[in-house]
């Protein structure tokens, strides 16, 4: 059996690795895509990996959410504080709980899905109902949960080789919608970020499965390049260095660049086909507590390859994840004129000067913690790379008609507020 022939390769001595020879004998082996429905061979595995670490493993949540938000809302009695209100969240990571929990309090019922079976209990417990997505055969109840939605955010990034994960189910999808309740679709991209490959979709969904203790799966993640990677350029292509806004021409270069705008274009014709205008969020890099430059300096991680791919780059979007929410919840409350938005700060301040500014910061609050530096050298050939492809993300549309007023206008009060939250550098949310 497949799986039992996995789990027996890990289980051997240095079972980190083994793990090319496991992916490498799984994709001769199985048949099907690695985005699998069942995801039995991934709780195999993951079990296998928590049983190998040394210690004992405390449950560490990948995607934290803030104790408290900062986002400016009109009074709780201005919403229509009803059960009608039904939002379904395809991926529901880092920004989407956060914008879940949100209108959970606001009266919503939010449903939505997740690639493992930890993070589907957690949801669960925080009143969401939660199906564990499976690309390849899309669950009945995610169809029901679907058509009795009134709005639909997709928050899942396209897969390399496959493109986006749902809407190669375009025909279930219409046939789910076209008579249900749906009034409002948001598709979450970004500007630069580019699509997982199939390597990374099943380790994340071991990695999420297992909850490993932080100093083993930062090790995992960084050998076996599982975290985030940027492309250099995103949907807009080669700006050199111009301020690009909604209607500059895209004209994306790499394979995940296409990828986006091909699944920007999905989203927005199955909107168009159910007889209403989508929304298009290019995100720039998101921040947040628990996932920002302090957070990388506490845990003293190896650079993640898209991180060192940045370190030449002039100019870096990004947008702390309450402002997202900000953006979101405006689109939703309002009826925004327009469809494509970028949702970006007004710094797009280079990467290693906000690792420098969070390091002062650090050090600042603990002068006494020793830090070591995270920063590698680059080729030369890297760094004419990163020159190429430059652009500043304007943000003058979400500002004049979603009504957005930033909590967080520039890295330096981001930041600023993550680290106010952080009371203890040794012990953080993963």
């Amino acid at each position: 059996m497949v799986k039992h022939r996995i789990v027996t390769l890990l289980t051997k001595k240095n079972h980190l690795d083994k793990i090319e020879k496991v992916w490498a004998f799984r994709n001769v082996h199985e048949k099907h895509s690695v985005v699998n429905s069942s995801l039995d061979s991934v709780m195999e595995i993951g079990e296998v990996l928590v049983r190998a670490s040394s210690s004992s493993i405390p449950l560490h949540h990948r995607n934290p959410v803030p104790s408290h938000f900062h986002v400016h809302l009109p009074k709780a009695s201005s919403f229509p504080l009803s059960s009608e209100n039904r939002i379904f969240i395809l991926g529901i990571g880092f920004v989407a709980q956060s914008l879940a929990l949100k209108l959970q309090n606001h009266g919503w019922v939010v449903s939505g899905t997740c690639t493992s079976h930890v993070k589907k209990k957690k949801l669960e417990g925080m009143g969401f109902q939660v199906c564990l997505f499976d690309a390849n055969y899309p669950q009945p109840s995610m169809r029901s949960l679907l058509k009795d939605c009134t709005h639909l955010l997709v928050s899942i990034p396209p897969v390399a080789g496959i493109g986006d994960p749902m809407l190669q189910h375009e025909e279930l999808l219409r046939s789910s919608l076209v008579d249900g309740n749906l009034q409002w679709l948001c598709y979450l991209s970004s500007t630069s970020k580019s699509s997982l490959n199939l390597n990374q979709v099943f380790w994340r969904q071991v990695m999420c499965y297992c909850c490993l203790e932080m100093k083993f799966s930062n090790a995992f993640e960084s050998k076996y390049n599982l975290r985030d990677a940027s492309c250099l350029a995103g949907v807009y292509g080669d700006c050199g260095g111009e301020l690009v806004d909604e209607d500059y021409p895209t004209n994306p270069k790499s394979e995940s660049a296409k990828l986006r705008l091909a699944s920007e274009e999905g989203w927005s014709n199955l909107a168009h086909h159910l007889g209403f205008s989508p929304q298009v969020f290019r995100l720039g890099g998101i921040y947040g507590p628990g996932r920002s430059a302090i957070n990388t300096i506490l845990k003293q991680e190896p650079l993640s390859e898209g991180q060192k791919m940045r370190k030449y780059r002039k100019y870096t979007s990004r947008v702390h994840v309450d402002d997202i929410c900000q953006a979101l919840m405006s689109a939703i409350y309002t009826t925004p004129p327009r469809e494509v938005y970028n949702i970006v700060d007004d710094d797009p301040a280079p990467r290693e000067e906000v690792f420098e500014y969070a390091r002062k910061l650090v050090l600042k609050k603990w002068p006494g913690l020793n830090l070591e530096h995270l920063e590698l050298e680059e080729s030369s050939g890297a760094k004419m790379r990163n020159q190429r492809g430059e652009k500043r993300v304007s943000n003058t549309r979400m500002k004049k008609e979603l009504g957005v007023q930033l909590l967080y206008p520039d890295y330096k009060s981001g930041l600023q507020s993550i680290i106010d939250q952080i009371e203890n550098p040794f012990f953080q949310c993963s």
